[in-house]
């Protein structure tokens, strides 16, 4: 387990934090759609795949910066 405040701690933080604004962005680009937004909707998508893309490296790079950490 990873000491408070530690880089890996504060990245996995970003991490879930970024999977939170991920889901939220979600959320609006859904209403925008179902109010025929749909050119919103699209570029908000294009933007979710980013992130998503993203969030794989992260979550490796964090599981390997773990493995590193001294017990």
């Amino acid at each position: 387990m990873s000491a408070p405040y530690s880089l890996p701690d504060m990245l996995e933080r970003i991490y879930e934090n970024q999977l939170a604004l991920e889901a939220a962005i979600m959320e609006l680009s859904l209403w925008v759609k179902d109010r025929e937004g749909l050119h919103v909707d699209e570029n908000v998508r294009g933007a979710l795949h980013a992130i998503g893309e993203n969030a794989g490296h992260i979550k490796q790079g964090l599981a390997r910066l773990k493995a590193q950490e001294p017990d």
